[in-house]
């Protein structure tokens, strides 16, 4: 490689991707918005200590941000079901949680389809700082409560919300829910 990488593009492809300003890259990663702006720009070459700073200021690899290729990574994983975690069974509150995803990305990205018998409910501590829960109603409805905030979603719905503070999901119908809930969690939690 006759000349350094000029990695700007790839921090500001990932910031982008990950719906980020400047200034919250620059809490994440304690590097300043003005350095920040011209390592974008490519008009600084950062120093290694520098851009592995912003790699886990982003949730990134180091080699991420200097890797040359136009094309974006493209992921093939499959995990089949017998190797997915089985079912855990909440029956003392009528919540069975099936955990779909595989243990390599526990406390990372978290994938479950939750069903919840009449009037059952599904209370939760919060999680780290930042932590998030998205969910889509597949059947029935559902009560979801995130500190001071509540929502009621039906079939079809989508809920994003923080689940750093006390949470609960509860189907207050008669009629079964299902529930498909992602929780993804911050790169940068201690």
């Amino acid at each position: 490689m006759e000349n350094p990488p000029m990695i700007g593009k790839n921090i500001q492809k990932f910031r982008g991707a990950r719906g980020l300003t400047l200034n919250v890259l620059s809490e994440r990663s304690g590097v300043s918005k003005a350095m920040l702006s011209q390592i974008e720009s490519d008009k600084v070459n950062p120093t290694v200590a520098t851009v592995w700073k912003i790699a886990k200021g982003l949730g990134v690899e180091l080699q991420d941000l200097l890797d040359m290729e136009t094309q974006p990574k493209r992921i093939f994983s499959l995990n089949p079901a017998s190797e997915v975690t089985s079912k855990l069974e909440k029956t003392k509150n009528g919540v069975t949680i099936q955990i779909l995803s595989p243990l390599s990305m526990v406390e990372d990205l978290e994938l479950y389809l939750l069903t919840f018998e009449p009037h059952a409910s599904l209370p939760s501590e919060p999680h780290f700082p930042g932590t998030q829960e998205f969910l889509t109603v597949i059947k029935g409805t559902v009560k979801v409560t995130a500190g001071d905030n509540s929502a009621e979603i039906r079939k079809g719905d989508f809920l994003m919300y923080h689940c750093d503070v006390e949470h609960t999901i509860t189907n207050e119908s008669a009629q079964p829910a299902v529930v498909h809930m992602v929780v993804r969690y911050t790169p940068d939690r201690k």
